[in-house]
């Protein structure tokens, strides 16, 4: 969802960097980036290691606070043509979100944004490993009942990217906030979301 669906990670950062910095962990919104797609255990957990401290057991509690910073300062948008181009693919393929977002998040994101269009959500919260493993592609798959060599998943993280080729799926990759050296893994690199949507034309 997140740099893929909507542009929302600058948001994502920003609320995560005032979490840690209450915390006395002070990081850039570069660090974030480079692990996201992985759920709010993931992102503490990590965060705090880098920081040489360790994880603390209130996990909830972290994410209900940047929950709430990201819903006061959130000034996302749906990228240009991608919900009309999913609505016109819809009665010929099936869609599923999979994000290691707050699932209160990504409901909102999703229904203000691309209401109707996907068959099958998975958030952060609905599974106990988060990117890079590869369990939240896999519920999804199992979700939409189809095999996993019917599936392409498109991802603009690392940790997604993992993800999606630990659960033998291909991924198509677009360097929204990282550089695409650090998507190598996928099967294909798109540039950016305008030659996403000349790549989802093919399947038109």
């Amino acid at each position: 969802m997140d740099g893929v669906l909507v542009d929302s990670m600058p948001d994502h950062a920003d609320a995560w960097i005032e979490v840690f910095a209450q915390e006395g962990i002070h990081i850039k919104r570069q660090d974030i980036y480079e692990i996201e797609g992985s759920n709010h255990v993931g992102i503490v957990t990590l965060v705090f290691r880098k920081a040489g401290r360790m994880p603390p057991t209130d996990f909830t509690g972290l994410a209900r606070r940047k929950r709430d910073i990201f819903d006061r300062i959130n000034t996302v948008k749906a990228f240009d043509g991608l919900r009309e181009k999913l609505e016109a693919m819809k009665g010929r393929y099936r869609f599923a979100v999979v994000s290691g977002s707050d699932r209160e998040i990504v409901a909102s994101l999703v229904g203000r944004f691309y209401p109707g269009i996907f068959d099958a959500m998975v958030s952060g919260n609905d599974v106990k490993h988060g990117k890079p493993s590869p369990e939240p592609y896999l519920k999804a798959v199992d979700m939409l009942g189809v095999r996993n060599d019917e599936c392409i998943v498109v991802e603009n993280a690392p940790m997604g990217v993992e993800s999606a080729k630990n659960a033998g799926i291909y991924c198509v990759a677009i360097p929204t906030y990282v550089d695409s050296h650090k998507l190598e893994r996928a099967d294909t690199i798109l540039e950016n979301h305008a030659k996403l949507l000349e790549y989802l034309n093919t399947f038109s």
